[in-house]
C-alpha cells in the first residue's frame, strides 16, 4: 500500500518558530517539505511517536566559521549535534575566498589567529581548487553534509585580493579599490553569497599579531562595498567591531552604511564587564534606529562570552610552563600522573608563575570569575564557586587551585573564563538581550576557537537552559525557539525554513525536553594533520531532520546527508 507521506510525526507539543503559543499536532513530509501541520489523513513511510516532546523547526545559527570544515568533511560537528540545520558561515571578516595563490598562507594566518583553527590543519585540509568567490560556492555544492550551509564573503580576504600588501599595512582603499570590491561583491551574491561580513575588532589578529585588514577600512570603503549588495539586489551585512567601547561614533557609521545600501545589518553585542552597562546603551540606540526603518540587529549570546582553560585545550595558566609543555606531549593518562608528584607540581607551578600569560592574558578574566565546569557543565556559576573563592578557603594560591581543579575527572576538568556578559557573576544581562525586539541569537562561532571554547552547543543551552533549568527569569518556550529558527532565517533572508508552515522545507527537530542536556567538552585529534578541537555532545534530540531526511537518532548519525550550500537568499 502506497505511503501519502515520506515521514509523519505523530503527536507532539508543536512550537512553530513564529513564536506563537505551543499546540499539540502531528506534521506531516513530503519531497522533503512540510506537506501538513495538525490534523491530517494519511500515513508516512516512517513514522516518529513525538507524544510529550517538543518538535520545533531546525535551528538557523548564522554565527558560524565552518569555512575550512566545510571544505574537507561531511559533518559539521559540533553544530549539527545542537539541532542545527542550518549554519552560516564566513563571519567575522574572515575566510578564504576570493584568494590568490600567492596569498594562501596569509588567509590561513588570519584564520588561526583570528578564530583559533589549527594552521596544520589548515593546510592540509583546504585544497584550494577556487580563485573567486563564485568558485569557492562551487567547490562547495559539490560536497553532500549534513546540515545546509551559507556563506558570506569576508572583507579580510576581499580586500587582500583587491589591494594585497597594501591591504595588510591598513593602508586606506582609493577609488578604484573600491569599485574593485564593490564589483566583486556583487558578483559574489549573484554567485550565491549570502552576504559580506566585515570586523572592526582589535581583539582579531592574525597568528602573527597582525591586526586584521579591515580594521581601519574607511566609511566610504564600507559603504561602497555594501552597495554592492545593493547592486546585486540581496544580500546581508555582519559586522563585528569594538563599537560601543570606541573613539567616535561608530554605531553611528554602522547606521549610515546600513541605511545607504538599504540592506539588513547585524552587529555583534555583548556585556563589556568594563562597561556593564553600555549594552543597554547600545541596544536602545539599534531600536530607535530599527524604528525609523533601519534594517538592523544585534546578533547575541544565550550565555557568558568565554574561553575554556584545560590541560588538553589551547590556554591554561600553566601553559608557561615548559615541564609542563613536554608532558603535554604524552598521553594522557601518563601525563596527569606525572602531574601529581609533588616535585614536578612544583616545578610547574614555579614555572607559570613567570608566565607573561598571567601577567596579561589572564589579567581581563580574573579569577573572581573563572571557575570550574564541571561536569555536568554549568555555564551560570555563582561566585562562590569561583578559582579565588576556593584557594581563599584551601589556603592556597589561585595558580594552586587551578591546577588541583585541571587535574580532576583525570585531567580532562575545565576551568570556565567568561570575558563578557558575565560582570555580576550572573546571566542577567543575556535575559535582557534575547528579550529584545531587535535581537539575533548568534556568537556561537561553531567550527572556531576548537581549542579554546565549545560554543556551538548555544541553541541546546537555550532551550535546556532558559526554557527549563534557570531557577528564576526563564524565558517562554515559543520565543526561544523563534529566536533559533524563524527570526533568524528571515533575518538572513531564508524565507524558505524555519517555521512549522506547510510548503517550508522540512527541517525539524523533535525534543525531549525532560532529557535535554549538554555534556562536558572532549577533546579530540580528529582535524586534518591530527589537529586537536573540542566536541561537545548532547541528549535529548530524539531526531533531527534535515529536507526531511532523519540525520540524527538520540545523537547518532543516520549516514543520511542531504544538506547542500544555500545560495540565492532574498533578504
Amino acid at each position: 500500500m502506497t505511503k501519502a507521506f515520506d515521514l509523519v510525526i505523530r503527536g507532539g507539543t508543536l512550537a512553530d518558530g513564529l513564536g506563537n503559543d505551543l499546540r499539540e499536532g502531528d506534521i506531516a513530509v513530503r519531497d522533503g517539505r512540510i506537506a501538513a501541520v495538525g490534523q491530517f489523513a494519511g500515513t508516512g513511510a516512517d513514522e516518529i511517536d513525538a507524544r510529550g516532546k517538543l518538535v520545533t523547526p531546525g535551528f538557523v545559527d548564522i554565527h558560524t566559521h565552518y569555512d575550512g570544515q566545510a571544505t574537507w568533511a561531511d559533518r559539521m560537528q559540533p553544530s549539527s549535534l545542537h539541532g542545527v540545520t542550518t549554519a552560516v558561515m564566513g563571519n567575522c571578516g574572515v575566510g578564504f575566498a576570493p584568494v590568490r595563490t600567492a596569498d594562501h598562507d596569509r588567509l590561513i594566518e588570519l584564520m588561526e589567529g583570528v578564530e583559533d583553527i589549527p594552521g596544520a590543519a589548515l593546510h592540509e585540509g583546504l585544497k584550494w581548487q577556487w580563485e573567486s568567490f563564485g568558485q569557492y560556492l562551487d567547490y562547495l555544492d559539490a560536497r553532500p553534509r549534513d546540515i545546509d550551509i551559507a556563506a558570506q564573503l569576508p572583507h579580510g580576504a576581499l580586500r587582500v585580493y583587491v589591494m594585497g600588501e597594501r591591504a595588510t599595512r591598513l593602508e586606506p582603499a582609493n577609488a578604484q579599490d573600491i569599485a574593485q570590491m564593490r564589483e566583486l561583491t556583487r558578483e559574489a551574491v549573484r554567485a550565491g553569497a549570502l552576504g559580506f561580513s566585515t570586523s572592526r575588532s582589535m581583539n582579531h589578529r592574525s597568528i602573527k599579531g597582525e591586526p586584521t585588514p579591515s580594521l581601519k577600512a574607511t566609511e566610504d570603503e564600507l559603504t561602497g562595498i555594501a552597495q554592492g549588495l545593493t547592486d546585486a539586489g540581496r544580500g546581508v551585512l555582519q559586522i563585528i567591531s569594538d563599537m560601543a567601547y570606541s573613539q567616535g561614533d561608530e554605531l553611528g557609521m554602522v547606521f549610515r552604511i546600513a541605511r545607504a545600501s538599504g540592506r539588513p545589518c547585524s552587529i555583534s553585542l555583548a556585556q563589556s564587564h568594563r562597561k556593564p552597562q553600555d549594552f543597554r546603551k547600545v541596544l536602545a540606540r539599534i531600536h530607535e534606529e530599527a524604528q525609523a526603518g533601519t534594517r538592523i540587529a544585534a546578533q547575541v549570546a544565550p550565555r557568558a562570552v568565554g574561553v575554556l582553560f584545560g590541560l588538553q585545550a589551547n590556554r591554561s595558566p600553566i601553559h608557561g610552563s615548559q615541564t609542563f609543555l613536554a608532558l603535554r606531549e604524552r598521553e594522557p593518562a601518563e601525563m596527569v600522573a606525572a602531574m601529581r608528584d609533588p616535585d614536578i607540581r612544583r616545578r610547574i607551578l614555579a614555572e607559570a608563575t613567570d608566565n607573561p600569560f598571567l601577567r596579561v592574558d589572564l589579567k581581563p578574566y580574573d579569577y573572581e570569575r573563572v571557575f570550574a565546569l564541571g561536569n555536568p557543565p554549568d555555564y551560570e556559576p555563582p561566585v562562590e564557586k569561583s578559582v579565588e573563592f576556593l584557594a581563599r578557603a584551601r589556603g592556597q594560591s589561585t595558580l594552586e587551585t587551578s591546577y588541583d581543579l585541571m587535574l580532576e575527572d583525570n585531567g580532562s576538568a575545565l576551568l570556565l573564563a567568561p570575558f563578557a556578559n558575565y560582570a555580576a557573576c550572573s546571566l542577567d544581562s543575556c535575559a535582557e538581550q534575547l528579550s529584545h525586539p531587535e535581537a539575533l541569537f548568534g556568537l556561537g562561532d561553531g567550527g572556531a576557537h576548537v581549542g579554546s571554547i565549545c560554543d556551538a552547543s548555544f541553541t541546546t543551552y537555550m532551550l535546556s537552559h532558559w526554557g527549563r533549568n534557570r531557577a528564576t527569569g526563564r524565558l517562554p518556550i515559543p520565543l526561544l525557539v523563534n529566536l533559533l529558527s524563524a527570526r533568524n532565517a528571515r533575518a538572513v533572508g531564508m524565507n524558505d525554513r524555519g517555521a512549522l508552515t506547510a510548503g517550508l522545507r522540512a527541517d525539524l527537530n523533535i525534543i525531549d525536553m525532560d532529557r535535554l542536556a549538554i555534556h562536558s567538552p572532549i577533546v579530540l585529534k580528529d582535524l586534518p594533520a591530527g589537529g586537536r578541537r573540542f566536541q561537545q555532545t548532547s541528549s535529548g534530540y530524539v531526531a533531527t531532520v534535515v529536507a526531511g531526511e532523519v540525520t540524527y537518532r538520540e545523537g547518532q548519525a543516520t549516514g543520511k546527508l542531504p544538506g547542500r550550500l544555500v545560495r540565492n537568499a532574498t533578504a
